[in-house]
């Protein structure tokens, strides 16, 4: 994208908030249409899925309000279609497909983006992309990722950027190669065709408004309206403290059992900049927990906006202000082959680390305990009635941390994930499992004169088949933390025969498990760390706990006192 600002006006603040509004539309337009015609659960469901708007050299324009990690993944996918495809030689209806970690910096495998170039003027100025978390993309595992694998060739197949569109006509034969190395191809086929119509969208809507603006005061726009996203951090940066802020959260394990392993965040506020280092942070998973650095880059930058300022434009210009190192080797940039599928839950408490070290800069009436700081999932696989393979997966959300002057929020994603759940009528409609319970899990909101939000309990049940079953995580031995004098929250688990005599309790961290037809499992994800002692929780509080059911006479009596806990209790007994 060229520069023309030294021949056009400069953009005002009201062109540049109408323009931005109008890329956003385009991005948000773009995601609708792939959850309303999508055909698997995950995308049309889940909404697991996100579309954004690139300038021709690889800088992000506009983000709809999706998936925050997967902005990483859409700008390795452009970096590396740039590289690799000459601009001047694309032609009008190309489009081109990427999912490698290493190859593409995606950041797992199941993440496939198509990306579609805008011609404006004769030439590409633009790009539009889309992107969608494919369920299954083949290796041993239904659902491609295992806490455990040894290497990214355990988790499915490797996209390297390559042309999937000529000039309008797709590839059939690539398409249905990478379908046909996974467990559901049709659905493949099908979501991956709506992901390229999708795309063309998105070029044609970005296209019609270069022409409607003109190319050249187009490009004046979008470089202002990046250029304003650096200030206005810049801004923000500046209204802190100078000064090095740290804080370290704690994994389980790497995947493979052993010793606690550590994510460390260190900020640097010096002016208008914010330099992070991530010296500290554990040696790279041996499992399948390593994340790469541009999934690092997605979750800073999610960070850095969601506490500095929320309302900023979603764009290149954020990252201007910011500054990383990232040590290799660690967890946090992994040497090839290093398994990459689990790495959400290392972004989740990679952002856990930066939401802590930045606390002490901000003002007191921001302060927040942790959240449940994971992305637990469950994944069942098998055969269906028809005797093809099906796949069905499920991450689920967990309790938030609670607020200087708010309870925590209850059953919600945190950090870098923003999907939904899967209805229980989809998921019994689509596989054959049946959700037996879906509820929130009692007593697992850390307490504290604000408790924190609750997690959640999802029980299944094998129907008329067997299935494997895996599942990842983490907190089932650390916790969510407290602030100020507030309880951990609570932790996860994986409970296998959950309805017998003797229920298995397990880490959440399973690999194909072998369900007998009419079996169990149930996962329970943790609760978010309460804020301030819990001797200062509001009475009228505690007992509408109780009232609820969010916790029990016994342990609201260990974690808040016999005292207060025999106040709520007589307040609830007043009642009419």
């Amino acid at each position: 994208m060229t520069n023309s600002s030294q021949t056009l006006p400069r953009a005002d603040a009201i062109q540049l908030e109408v323009f931005s509004n109008r890329l956003l539309a385009i991005a948000e337009e773009m995601g609708r249409r792939l959850v309303r015609s999508s055909f698997s659960p995950n995308i049309k469901e889940r909404r697991d899925c996100s579309a954004a708007l690139f300038a021709a050299d690889g800088r992000l324009i506009a983000q709809a309000a999706h998936i925050p990690i997967h902005l990483g993944s859409l700008f390795g996918a452009v970096a590396a279609i740039v590289d690799k495809f000459p601009l001047e030689r694309m032609q009008p209806g190309d489009a081109f497909i990427a999912n490698d970690a290493y190859l593409c910096a995606g950041t797992h495998l199941n993440d496939i983006s198509i990306v579609q170039p805008v011609f404006v003027e004769g030439r590409v100025q633009y790009f539009a992309a889309c992107i969608g978390h494919h369920t299954d993309v083949g290796g041993p595992t239904p659902g491609s990722i295992a806490p455990d694998a040894a290497s990214i060739f355990e988790e499915g197949i490797r996209i390297p950027a390559t042309q999937v569109v000529r000039a309008g006509e797709t590839d059939r034969g690539l398409i249905e190669l990478i379908a046909h190395n996974t467990r559901e191809p049709e659905i493949r086929i099908l979501d991956l065709d709506v992901q390229i119509a999708v795309s063309a969208f998105g070029a044609k809507r970005m296209a019609d408004l270069a022409a409607k603006e003109g190319g050249p005061a187009t490009a004046v726009l979008a470089d202002a309206l990046l250029a304003y996203a650096r200030r206005r951090l810049g801004a923000a940066i500046l209204a802190l403290p100078d000064g090095e802020y740290s804080h370290t959260v704690w994994m389980d394990d790497d995947g493979l059992g052993g010793d606690p392993l550590p994510i460390r965040a260190t900020l640097h506020v010096v002016g208008d900049v914010l330099s992070l280092d991530f010296a500290g942070s554990g040696p790279q998973s041996r499992g399948g927990f390593n994340l790469l650095p541009s999934g690092v880059m997605a979750t800073v930058g999610y960070a850095v906006k969601a506490l500095l300022d929320p309302d900023l434009p979603p764009n290149s210009g954020l990252f201007d202000a910011i500054q990383l190192r990232i040590p290799e080797g660690t967890i946090l940039n992994p040497h090839f082959p290093a398994a990459v599928g689990a790495r959400t839950t290392t972004c989740q408490k990679l952002a856990s680390a930066i939401f802590g070290a930045l606390q002490p800069a901000l003002p007191a009436s921001r302060a927040m305990a942790a959240s449940h700081d994971i992305l637990a999932s469950m994944v069942f696989g098998g055969d269906g009635a028809d005797g093809r393979p099906y796949v069905y997966l499920e991450t689920i959300g967990g309790g938030n941390g609670a607020l200087t002057d708010a309870d925590g929020m209850d059953g919600a994603h945190c950090h870098i994930t923003n999907s939904l759940n899967t209805p229980a009528e989809a998921v019994e409609n689509s596989h054959p499992l049946r959700v037996v319970e879906y509820a929130l899990v009692e007593g697992s909101g850390g307490a504290g004169a604000m408790r924190g939000g609750m997690g959640i309990a999802r029980e299944l049940e094998a129907v008329g088949a067997p299935a494997s079953f895996s599942s990842r995580g983490d907190n089932f031995k650390t916790a969510p933390s407290g602030a100020h004098g507030g309880g951990e929250g609570g932790r996860a688990r994986v409970i296998l025969h959950p309805d017998t005599a003797n229920p298995q309790i397990m880490d959440t961290k399973q690999r194909r498990i072998a369900l007998a037809a009419g079996a169990r499992v149930r996962l329970e994800t943790p609760g978010g760390g309460g804020y301030g002692a819990p001797a200062d929780r509001p009475i009228a509080a505690l007992a509408a706990d109780l009232a609820d059911g969010r916790i029990n006479h016994a342990l609201a009596v260990e974690v808040y006192g016999e005292a207060l806990t025999a106040k709520a209790k007589a307040m609830i007994q007043a009642l009419p």
